[in-house]
This record gives C-alpha cells, sequence and structure tokens, in this order.
C-alpha cells in the first residue's frame, strides 16, 4: 500500500562516508637508495680470546726483558727469579719487543662491552665494514671506526606544531610516534641524522594528511579530522613509506592532541556551540513532526474524527505547538 494522503514520508538518516585519508599518488621521485648500504655482520672476535692473546704477548715482553737483563733486580728476587747480566738489547730482542707490545696493544685496543639495545657500525677509511649486534665482551679492530647505533624501540612526543585542515582553518597538532631503527648501515651512513630525518617527515606527513579533512563539519554530518583513528592510520602509512628508504621502521604516529590555533580557538568555539544548538533544534523538530504525523494518522485511521483540508491543517498547527512547548519546556527543565 503507498503512503497515507497527507502523511509526510519517514526521512533518511544521512548517509556519512567514511574518512578516505589514503595518501594520493604522487609524481615527485621516490627517495633515493644507496644499495651498496646493505646492513651485513662486521668482523668480530669473542673478548676473552683477545684477553688471552693481550695477556701471552703482555708475558712475552716481561720474559723478554727478563732474558737480556733489563728487569730489575729487586723484582726478580721478588718473584724469586735468577738475575741476568745485562749486555744491551739487540737487534732481535728489540724485533719480539716490538711484536709483542704491538699486539699487546692491539689485543686490549680492541676489547669493546656490546650492549642490548645498541649496535656498532664500522668503518675504514670511510668504508663500511659491517655492523655488530653482539652483546657481551667482544674484540673489535681498533683500526675500525665505530659509531654506536641506538637500536631499541622508541616514542617521540612532537611539540604543538602549526598546520591546516582543508579549509585552510590554522590547526596547532601534536604527534605520537613509535619507531625503531632497522638497518643501522643506513640510519647512520645513509641520511645525515637519521632522528631529524624522521622530525621533518613528521611535520611534512602532518601537513599532507591534515590537509585532505576539516577539523569539524559544524552544519553536515560529514568526515573529520576528528577520527583519530583514521588520521592515524595515514599517518603510520605515509611515514612508513618515507622512512623505510633509510632504515627506520616507524610502527605508529598517531596525533595525541588536535586543536585551534590560539588566534581563532574562540571564534570557532563559538561556531561549535552554535552547530550543536542548531542540531538540537532540528533534533527536537523532527521529533514533534513525527509525533504530530502519528497522533492524526491514528485519529483519522480510526475513524474518531473526519476532517477536511482546513480543519486536518489547523489541527497540524495546534498539536506542532502544543508539543514542541511542551518538549522544549521539558529539555529546559531538565
Amino acid at each position: 500500500t503507498g503512503p497515507v494522503a497527507g502523511r509526510p514520508r519517514a526521512r533518511r538518516a544521512p548517509v556519512v562516508p567514511a574518512p578516505v585519508l589514503a595518501p594520493a599518488a604522487s609524481s615527485r621521485p621516490a627517495t633515493p637508495v644507496d644499495t651498496k648500504l646493505v646492513e651485513r655482520p662486521g668482523p668480530t672476535l669473542p673478548g676473552w680470546t683477545a684477553a688471552l692473546v693481550g695477556v701471552a704477548a703482555l708475558f712475552g715482553c716481561v720474559v723478554v726483558l727478563w732474558w737480556v737483563g733489563a728487569v730489575p733486580d729487586a723484582l726478580t728476587e721478588m718473584f724469586g727469579l735468577a738475575s741476568n747480566p745485562y749486555n744491551g738489547i739487540g737487534i732481535g730482542m728489540w724485533a719480539l719487543l716490538t711484536v709483542a707490545v704491538s699486539l699487546t696493544l692491539f689485543a686490549f685496543g680492541g676489547l669493546g662491552r656490546g650492549r642490548v639495545g645498541h649496535a656498532w657500525v664500522l668503518t675504514l677509511f670511510g668504508e663500511y665494514r659491517g655492523s655488530v649486534r653482539r652483546t657481551g665482551l667482544l674484540w673489535v679492530s681498533p683500526l675500525l671506526l665505530r659509531r654506536r647505533v641506538d637500536v631499541r624501540l622508541r616514542h617521540w612526543r612532537s611539540e604543538p606544531m602549526p598546520a591546516v585542515d582543508a579549509n585552510g582553518t590554522a590547526l596547532r597538532v601534536v604527534v605520537l610516534v613509535v619507531w625503531r631503527v632497522r638497518d643501522t648501515v643506513r640510519a647512520a651512513l645513509g641520511v645525515r641524522d637519521h632522528e631529524e630525518y624522521l622530525r621533518e617527515q613528521v611535520e611534512a606527513a602532518m601537513a599532507r594528511v591534515l590537509s585532505q579533512l576539516p577539523a569539524d563539519a559544524f552544519h553536515e554530518a560529514a568526515p573529520t579530522l576528528r577520527n583519530a583513528e583514521a588520521v592515524g592510520e595515514a599517518l603510520t602509512r605515509m611515514l612508513s613509506a618515507e622512512c623505510r628508504p633509510v632504515g627506520l621502521d616507524v610502527f605508529s604516529a598517531q596525533p595525541t592532541r588536535i586543536e585551534y590555533a590560539p588566534e581563532i580557538s574562540a571564534a570557532m568555539q563559538r561556531s561549535r556551540i552554535a552547530a550543536i544548538d542548531a542540531r538540537h533544534r532540528d533534533t527536537v523538530l523532527t521529533s514533534v513532526v513525527d509525533a504530530v504525523d502519528d497522533t492524526v494518522h491514528r485519529l483519522t485511521s480510526r475513524g474518531l474524527v473526519e476532517l477536511d483540508d482546513y480543519e486536518r491543517k489547523v489541527l497540524v498547527k495546534d498539536l506542532t505547538v502544543a508539543f514542541y512547548t511542551g518538549r522544549h519546556g521539558l529539555n529546559e527543565g531538565n
């Protein structure tokens, strides 16, 4: 059956499209990547092995000095050793001493402690030689230059950064980023400062994402930047793509606060209050109209009253005024 005469059709709720914040295709070139910068294990030895070699070389130095009589008599008597006459140190003994001293310095000079959550990037004359992620006592050649890199899971909370939404409204945004160094050589050698690079990319990605939607839709049901989950997912995807070439993994980039700039916050707050009040009035009016329609329909369909067009209009007007006044007074009382 068709709709009852004089009864308005039920209004459908507006369909709100889901927020679309996927990064748009860009014609700019991708971040260049040096294919030679790939992390690989660096040359290391167990620390105890190097320590034993150093002790043995040091003992050899002492034996050579004792053999040539260069050890003071007081020390030989202390350890119960025979004293040898000192007749000078020959070329052969000098060579042995040089080798033993060099081996001692080389063995002890390369000892280091590998810490959990840290890695070493090793270079020799500017050329990458490998990375060390092992922990404990290690030996690395003293000729290699070590650069320590923090590979722990880290987080960075930004200061309030300026941005604009799709309407050009000035905003202040705070972002929390959770990240980690994945490739130590690219993070240490592929970019001048990977932490500064990450901060700059956060600001750039935030400007691109926030400019796609308005901060608020006061007078319509539309996607806005108040959907923190959608904004965070878009920021995370964009940052991951930008930071992956330099060896960084971005796990999460979530806006913790999106607010209007101080110079416009008061005006936008008034607009928001006005919009809330308008939506409230519209909701009350819709409820009153539905109640009037239902009342008139019941009266006429059950044969309780017979109304012509003029009487129907008068009844609808009186019921609307009565229902609206009662509903408005009830809301104010609450």
